[in-house]
């Protein structure tokens, strides 16, 4: 069941306005925007959680986050291969 829902008016840059709803679909402009919001606020949470990380355990280092990045990679390649096998 969705959640309920409220309208509101916001002011935007028209050609932002516009970008959006071309690339809105069926769903609508309303649709897009809300994911958009949502999405955003999902990034901002995740920052709260690094500077409190950070805090607590000292910053990340560039070399940790590139072999983290490299591990996610081979995963993907992995799971592309591994898909293309079963099919």
């Amino acid at each position: 069941m969705s959640e309920p829902t409220q309208k509101y008016s916001i002011t935007m840059p028209r050609d932002i306005a516009e970008a959006a709803r071309a690339r809105s679909g069926p769903s609508g402009l309303s649709a897009y925007v809300a994911a958009a919001v949502a999405r955003q606020i999902e990034r901002d949470n995740l920052n709260e959680l690094i500077v409190v990380a950070e805090a607590e355990h000292g910053p990340i280092a560039d070399e940790e986050v590139q072999a983290l990045r490299d591990q996610l990679q081979q995963a993907r390649s992995q799971q592309t291969h591994d898909g293309a096998n079963a099919a």
